[in-house]
């Protein structure tokens, strides 16, 4: 049996030309407004006009497939390569049996379930006739818990740990979903691992929309901190895997210069990116759903 795997990620513009399709992609096809449009390519172009997420998502796929010894496509939910694309050339290299990760330790039906529906429709209109195995879930896998602790472990100790996660509506808490649990879980975990007693928890990079979503903000945050005379803060991002904007920008220009205004030295570990220990997480997770050759 042919056996590869598939690694799903957001996908980012790498031009600030390419901004407003990206973003209608993200809407569902409903143009954004101009407004929208001028901050997004705003943040881009303090990046230096596009994201590394392609770049290291190719880093972790390459990494992924010489542990592995097999195939690894990667597909991104809302820029090229398109899901879709990918694939159609695991549909034309004649894969079998296909175990698919998406890039996000923490399973949400409004995030990773959202990029298996498009894995699955994409998989009705090739026609595609392999099997896919699913992976949901490795919020807590031992081996995504001491990839965290070890990027986090230079920069300790620290007078206040904030552990964070990307933000969602928190119309999800109405229905069960276990996102929420799962990032404080992983927080939880890597804070148990580094021996840490003072530290808390938030989400960042709210959504634009007037919806509510899931807090505490970073920003209230840090406005307590403040308040209780904390003057060194070290942000370790725990539901993400590779640096893209809500790093580059939310944490290392946006966070770090709220931090500043009040008083506070904010810094971050290193992002995941194609760490051998994350690799080798990876490795453990897709290795569970493998057929034995």
């Amino acid at each position: 049996m042919r056996q590869a795997v598939l690694l799903l990620a957001h996908g980012a513009p790498e031009r600030l030309e390419d901004i407003p399709a990206y973003l209608a992609n993200i809407r569902g096809g409903r143009g954004p407004s101009d407004q929208i449009v001028e901050e997004v390519s705003r943040r881009y172009a303090e990046i230096g006009g596009s994201s590394p997420l392609l770049r290291h998502t190719r880093s972790q796929a390459e990494a992924l497939e010489r542990a592995l010894g097999l195939p690894v496509y990667f597909g991104m939910r809302n820029w090229h390569p398109y899901i879709r694309e990918t694939l159609a050339s695991i549909q034309a290299d004649g894969v079998e049996r296909l175990t698919a990760v998406c890039l996000a330790p923490q399973y949400s039906k409004l995030s990773v379930g959202f990029y298996f529906r498009r894995t699955q429709e994409a998989k009705e209109a090739l026609g595609y006739k392999g099997e896919i195995a699913w992976t949901k879930s490795f919020h807590d896998h031992p081996g995504l818990i001491e990839a965290f602790y070890e990027k986090l472990a230079p920069l300790l100790p620290a007078e206040r740990v904030l552990f964070t996660a990307h933000s969602l509506p928190e119309r999800i808490l109405e229905k069960a979903d276990p996102y929420d649990k799962e990032a404080k879980a992983t927080a939880r975990a890597v804070a148990k691992r580094a021996d840490l007693e003072a530290w808390d928890f938030a989400y960042q990079s709210q959504g634009m929309t007037d919806e509510a979503w899931l807090g505490p903000t970073v920003e209230a945050t840090l406005d307590g901190y403040a308040g209780a005379g904390v003057r060194e803060v070290v942000l370790a991002p725990i539901g993400f895997v590779s640096d893209h904007v809500e790093i580059a920008y939310d944490v290392d220009i946006q966070f770090r210069q709220y931090a500043e205004r009040l008083g506070i030295a904010l810094r971050r570990p290193d992002s995941l990116n194609d760490s051998p220990t994350f690799i080798a997480a990876l490795t453990g997770v897709v290795r569970e759903k493998l057929v034995a050759r």
